[in-house]
């Protein structure tokens, strides 16, 4: 039998964040007769994904740091990690890690992939500057949207870039599959009807306006409930905010949730509010989920969803154009049903996990296959003539 071909993925953390939660999902779908993966990941205290990472067949090492300046400094250990492994091609997701672990795959000599999970431009300005100064180290820099490729054109030669949507695991991601106790768990009574969310609680989600269009369907509708699902630094503020508006009993915070199936299972409506987006993987899942979406028109949201058929979008921070989609949905249920089955048709044709893995693939051997690619000075790699 061939020897396998060992990728290493390095990111940031193994939380539950969109980017992070893609790894395990197409280690599924992935030819592990082919190719073996490995894994390193620096903030240790953010390592929700690793058990199923492992469980599917990853192969996972921390390098604890504390903040991107510790990420840097392990530049020499990858540079180590590559060379006694034997890794043929570095896959960078996240900024810092990005940053990072492009130049020790340039001081190793092998090929170095980085995926763009958001828009560039939206980085801090430091990210952004270290970012910009070393994105022309990649071999080819994929983005996950047409807006995340429209903003890395400005900072990326066009022949190293390249479209892959975000895909999602469509049968595992499938309504009336995860049955769970959760509404009377929550006492949520069985004629109302569940608005919720899934997002890491940060600023630019803005669950500060998920609160406020609460508050002002709750005011007009009695028979609905609204579930957060996710941890974050904007948590305790949110919490605050729906206690001071007498939202306790009508909007519930879950925390961070493992398994956000039986959650899905549950939910009428998915609400988005977000500022900024890339192409985000809890839209996916919902909408798989045949949950019918309300969205802000941002990012690599409005290539998903397409307005009035598979979903309604409204303006960044628009709560009153929220609250009408949101209330338009809840008064006509036709609409409603209909949307959540064009979202599940949307998903299941555009945005599968097998064809984005079966993507990556075609990438991973573009760059591996012999004499493809020939090794100049200081391990930079570019196209033989």
């Amino acid at each position: 039998m061939a020897e396998k071909i060992k990728v290493l993925h390095i990111i940031k953390s193994l939380g539950r964040g969109g980017a992070e939660m893609l790894l395990p999902e197409t280690l599924n779908y992935h030819n592990q007769e082919r190719y073996e993966f490995h894994y390193i990941y620096f903030l240790p205290w953010k390592d929700q994904v690793v058990k199923p990472l492992e469980r599917n067949g990853g192969i996972v090492t921390c390098m604890s740091s504390n903040n991107n300046l510790d990420i840097m400094a392990k530049v020499p250990a990858l540079v180590r990690y590559i060379r006694r492994n034997n890794i043929k091609l570095v896959h960078c997701h996240l900024a810092w890690a990005g940053i990072a672990g492009r130049i020790a795959a340039k001081l190793a000599g092998v090929p170095v992939i980085y995926t763009e999970h958001n828009n560039i431009s939206s980085y801090h300005i430091l990210t952004y500057l270290a970012s910009r100064m070393t994105l022309f180290l990649n071999d080819l820099t994929i983005a996950v949207s047409a807006d995340a490729r429209e903003a890395s054109s400005k900072v990326v030669s066009p022949h190293k870039l390249k479209l892959i949507l975000n895909g999602v695991d469509t049968v595992a991601f499938q309504r009336g599959k995860h049955p769970s106790d959760i509404r009377k768990k929550l006492g949520i009574p069985e004629d109302h009807l569940i608005i919720s969310t899934v997002a890491v609680f940060r600023i630019q989600k803005r669950l500060d306006l998920f609160i406020k269009v609460a508050a002002g369907i709750l005011q007009r509708h009695e028979k609905v409930s609204f579930i957060m699902i996710g941890d974050g630094p904007e948590k305790p503020a949110v919490e605050q905010q729906a206690r001071e508006l007498g939202l306790e009993g009508k909007v519930f915070f879950e925390g961070l949730q493992h398994n956000v199936k039986p959650y899905f299972e549950l939910t009428d409506i998915y609400l988005m509010t977000s500022d900024f987006e890339g192409l985000p993987i809890a839209l996916l899942e919902a909408m798989s989920m045949s949950c019918a979406p309300v969205a802000t028109d941002v990012g690599g949201i409005p290539e998903v969803v397409e307005n009035g058929i598979s979903g309604l979008l409204s303006p960044a921070g628009d709560v009153e154009a929220l609250q009408q989609q949101l209330e338009l949905l809840i008064e006509d249920k036709e609409k409603r049903l209909e949307i959540a089955s064009n979202a599940r048709y949307r998903i299941e044709n555009y945005f599968s996990m097998k064809k984005m893995v079966r993507e990556l693939e075609e990438v991973y051997q573009q760059f591996l296959t012999k004499g493809a690619y020939s090794k100049l000075t200081h391990g930079v790699y570019s196209k033989s003539s």
